[in-house]
């Protein structure tokens, strides 16, 4: 069965590169499905999951955002950060998020800053919380 590469890249190393069945991952305006021999394309990530099927087994990450590439069979994701969803301290992300909201919008790139802060503080919630 052809599989596809997944490459995901963080500022400080690759998480992981292995062969896989099928991606899915958050886009910043809904969810997308790769398989192998899906037509080249970019989007930039919204903060979410991305899950990578081999065979029966899934494996979950959270994605900050950022870009994705796919081409040649390669879904490339360049994020400012990932982890294994089991990595998650659900705590923590419940204490970013209340200091995201409690953070001063008096600027338009204050409010896009807390705006940012509070939409990864709340996937990570939602995806810790299904796991």
């Amino acid at each position: 069965m052809a599989q596809i590469q997944l490459v995901i890249v963080t500022p400080e190393k690759t998480t992981l590169d292995q062969m896989v069945d099928a991606v899915t991952l958050t886009l910043f305006d809904g969810e997308a499905g790769f398989l192998p021999g899906h037509a080249p394309m970019i989007g930039r990530l919204g903060p979410g999951e991305l899950r990578a099927r081999v065979g029966s087994e899934e494996s979950r990450y959270y994605v900050e955002g950022g870009n994705v590439q796919v081409e040649n069979n390669v879904v490339s994701v360049l994020t400012g950060q990932s982890m294994d969803v089991a990595e998650i301290d659900l705590a923590a992300a419940k204490a970013a998020l209340e200091a995201a909201e409690a953070e001063s919008a008096s600027s338009p790139a204050l409010a896009e800053m807390k705006q940012k802060a509070i939409a990864q503080a709340q996937a990570k919630i939602r995806i810790a919380s299904k796991a």
